[in-house]
């Protein structure tokens, strides 16, 4: 693995709403690791994936991928947002939702290749969703909603991934099914990053974690980031963490 293979933040910036909410966030992802995002509630986590993939503005910083601006490669970039962002009143089958993982290969109005109904096919087969192909995406459960577009970000073939809370209102089922893609695509060498509000035992599928609370906490693999001197600065005050074999409170 060579330098240019991270996601490199540097200094990073962001004003939103004329309140500062993040100030000078700097940090690396490699591929081949699961790496969360953790930190409060308003801590800046969406924030900073949204500045990221450029859907908000920053006011400095660089994000670079193979020492290119990442917004300049969106090619590569597969993105599910917050199941609350999403207007699952739109009439759309499950189907649907993930062909629309296949525009960017095939090109805007262009009929789908056999190619890309395959991958969507096999995509709604590894989440376990192919029995539901044909319902409306808004008569689903939030775990199979959010099953779905786990499915389309997959039919992306993307190399880099952003998956922002995609654990909130799910099942253990759908959360133990995409922790094994997560690593799935992290052993194929592509890039996961995930915003997680969750410190309890799920924090022990992910390899590296970024801490946030506006400001860089502390970045780097989990044992390291997990100390209580980090956690009682990101959280100004008593927290408690557990996993299988220790226990966390600062």
């Amino acid at each position: 693995m060579t330098n240019s293979d991270c996601l490199k933040v540097e200094n990073l910036t962001v004003n939103y709403r004329q309140v500062e909410a993040l100030r000078n966030i700097t940090f690396h992802v490699a591929p081949k690791r699961v790496t969360g995002i953790i930190g409060p509630n308003g801590a800046g986590k969406s924030t900073m994936i949204k500045a990221m993939l450029g859907l908000i503005p920053y006011q400095f910083g660089s994000i670079l991928f193979h020492s290119q601006p990442l917004i300049q490669q969106r090619q590569y970039i597969a993105y599910v947002p917050q199941r609350s962002q999403i207007d699952w009143t739109y009439p759309a089958t499950v189907w649907d939702v993930v062909m629309m993982g296949r525009v960017k290969k095939t090109g805007w109005l262009k009929p789908f290749s056999v190619m890309s109904r395959v991958i969507a096919k096999n995509t709604l087969e590894k989440v376990g969703m192919s029995d539901f192909c044909h319902r409306p995406i808004g008569e689903l459960s939030g775990g199979q909603q959010q099953r779905v577009f786990l499915a389309r970000s997959l039919a992306q073939e993307a190399d880099i991934f952003f998956f922002d809370e995609p654990f909130a209102g799910v099942d253990q089922k759908t959360e133990a099914i995409i922790f094994n893609i997560f690593r799935e695509l992290a052993n194929q060498g592509k890039i996961v990053v995930v915003v997680n509000h969750d410190l309890g035992e799920s924090i022990n599928n992910f390899d590296d974690l970024i801490l946030l609370n506006k400001t860089l906490i502390a970045w780097g693999n989990k044992e390291e980031v997990l100390q209580e001197e980090n956690l009682y600065n990101a959280y100004s005050g008593k927290v408690s963490f557990f996993s299988h074999n220790s226990k966390f409170v600062a």
